[in-house]
């Protein structure tokens, strides 16, 4: 309360004031003297920062301010809650929202659907069904999934982008034919409604059937439906190899032509003939920025990627779906043709085989099946006990065969120079590309790879920490704001007044991953606190069972 004097000077009235008495503002809940590092990219600062409700209510460096309930943070990093750009968690989080991996990474709101969205499921492609809770469950469309997920709970808010495999799928079927222009229209009507159900974009999946089979064109018009509601292009690029500046030139031109925000997904040069010239893919990048076309990109920090065994067998192999390519593999009269093509070239096609060197202890087994955590080589070791096969295409075609056509495997395909070379620009932002595992219970299975349990706390640990490739206030930026900035989220990804209250408090000193490619099954070390929506989620390294997350669907104008 603030007393008021009266003086009467020359006969007018001034009101001074004369002495106040200060009654310190409490918080429903408050992190005390913390780092603050607010994601913006500039410095941090000891200060404090009170929640109330679902919301930040103030940033602020007075000490006398208090909370109902108060974590010390003195020694630690206090910053948004990190955002995933490229997060897989799309049917996980159904089967165990408490989204242990991400959660215990500082991560507060996952970005879904690479090409494959939990939606649209209509015409040839039909619902989606899935057993949430013990009970059978389905739907069709986007807004659909955003409500079975908000009745399900999360830790983690959800955003997500509709997948033009989805689209496609949904007009095509597994039909490898040209769609027509009424098809085309079919497909034009399923990216506006997605758009109307909250999705932030269009993402596409372009390496493979049934998104490669969408030409530029068709992927500008598709684009200039999401261009109205100002949502983003997020792509895996065509070819990450060999074609990898014709893939990114062509993601920049759907960009320019539709009047969109692109964001590469995983920016990388994932072939041996080509490593080194990751220099040549930033300036093609910085040229078009130059010239007004918003190009950005994501990467996560490491060296190998995700896909699956059947990736090297040719696209053409995978037209009518996995019975029809079982149907090829088994059938001699089509394995020479398979074995030239794989060993070739094929134009335009992303070769994961010859992208490592055709060196088969390059390729590590991920799937749930006895052959996990193992390198190829070794695979074709015990399956030949030992000796020499005259030829491993075939052993390779036998094992999809037995695995129904699909194997999970880890690819070293690309390099630690490049990929910091991606990582450092300041268009380029972090995604996992990986999914909500846990160490226990049900979603403890295969071999997955480690960005699933590793990504963040190993930017901060290593690029941060060990090697200073980054600073901490760029590398918080990477992680939140620039994310947020990227899909249009206006109320997260920074430490400020009125943003919702999503944060992360973690050690500088001992943040880190543990997870590896052959025991990736390990939580990292050093975050310390979780919020979401202003709830507690990890307390002192420990889920506290809590799950605030939402659907987050985009701002309708």
């Amino acid at each position: 309360m603030a007393s008021l004097q009266v003086i009467r000077v020359f006969g007018s009235l001034v009101i001074v004031l004369a002495s106040t008495t200060v009654v310190a503002r409490e918080y429903e809940l408050l992190i005390r003297d913390g780092m603050i590092v607010d994601g913006t990219g500039n410095p941090g600062y000891i200060g404090n920062v009170g929640i109330d409700g679902d919301r930040i209510a103030a940033v602020t460096r007075d000490s006398s301010t208090t909370g109902k309930r108060e974590i010390d943070a003195r020694g630690l990093v206090v910053s948004p809650g990190f955002i995933d750009i490229h997060s897989h968690s799309d049917f996980v989080l159904l089967e165990d929202g408490d989204a242990q991996s991400k959660i215990r990474q500082g991560v507060t709101t996952e970005v879904l659907g690479e090409g494959n969205s939990a939606g649209p499921r209509v015409g040839k492609l039909g619902p989606k069904r899935v057993v949430v809770d013990g009970k059978q469950t389905q739907w069709s469309t986007l807004a659909e999934y955003f409500d079975v997920l908000d009745a399900a709970t999360t830790s983690v808010n959800v955003a997500s982008y509709v997948g033009l495999s989805n689209v496609w799928e949904c007009v095509m079927g597994q039909s490898f034919d040209r769609p027509s222009e009424q098809q085309l229209q079919e497909m034009e009507a399923l990216v506006d409604q997605a758009m109307k159900d909250g999705t932030f974009g269009l993402s596409s999946q372009v390496m493979m059937p049934p998104g490669s089979l969408a030409t530029t064109d068709d992927i500008v018009r598709l684009c200039k439906i999401v261009a109205p509601y100002r949502g983003i292009y997020s792509t895996h690029i065509r070819n990450e190899g060999t074609g990898v500046f014709e893939s990114v030139r062509e993601a920049i031109e759907i960009g320019e032509r539709a009047g969109v925000t692109v964001d590469v997904i995983h920016l990388k040069i994932a072939d041996q003939q080509f490593w080194g010239r990751m220099n040549e893919v930033v300036a093609m990048i910085d040229a078009a920025r130059k010239r007004g076309v918003n190009v950005q990109a994501n990467v996560y920090p490491y060296t190998r990627g995700n896909n699956n065994l059947s990736s090297i067998i040719p696209p053409w192999a995978h037209e009518g779906g996995e019975e029809a390519l079982i149907a090829r593999l088994k059938d001699p009269e089509e394995h020479e043709k398979l074995k030239r093509d794989i060993v070739g070239t094929i134009p335009g096609w992303y070769n994961h085989f010859t992208a490592v060197g055709k060196d088969w202890s390059r390729i590590l087994v991920s799937g749930n099946n006895q052959y996990q955590g193992l390198t190829m080589d070794r695979v074709m070791a015990l399956r030949t006990n030992g000796q020499k096969a005259p030829d491993y295409l075939e052993e390779l075609f036998k094992i999809l065969v037995e695995q129904d056509g699909s194997v999970g495997a880890v690819y070293a395909h690309h390099t630690e120079a490049d990929m910091n070379l991606a990582m450092v620009q300041p268009w380029c932002s972090i995604g996992s590309d990986g999914s909500a595992f846990a160490t226990e219970g049900p979603l403890r299975r295969g071999n997955p790879h480690p960005r699933n349990f590793g990504t963040f706390p190993r930017v901060l640990g290593v690029y941060v920490r060990e090697r200073s490739l980054l600073r901490l206030e760029d590398a918080i930026r990477k992680m939140t704001s620039l994310n947020a900035v990227k899909i249009g989220l206006t109320d997260r990804g920074l430490l400020a007044s009125g943003q919702f209250a999503d944060v992360a408090v973690f050690d500088p000193t001992s943040t880190i991953d543990r997870a590896t490619y052959t025991q990736p099954f390990q939580y990292n070390d050093g975050i310390r606190f979780v919020i979401v929506n202003g709830e507690i989620v990890l307390e002192d390294g420990k889920h506290t069972g809590a799950r605030p997350g939402r659907a987050l669907r985009r701002a309708s104008d």
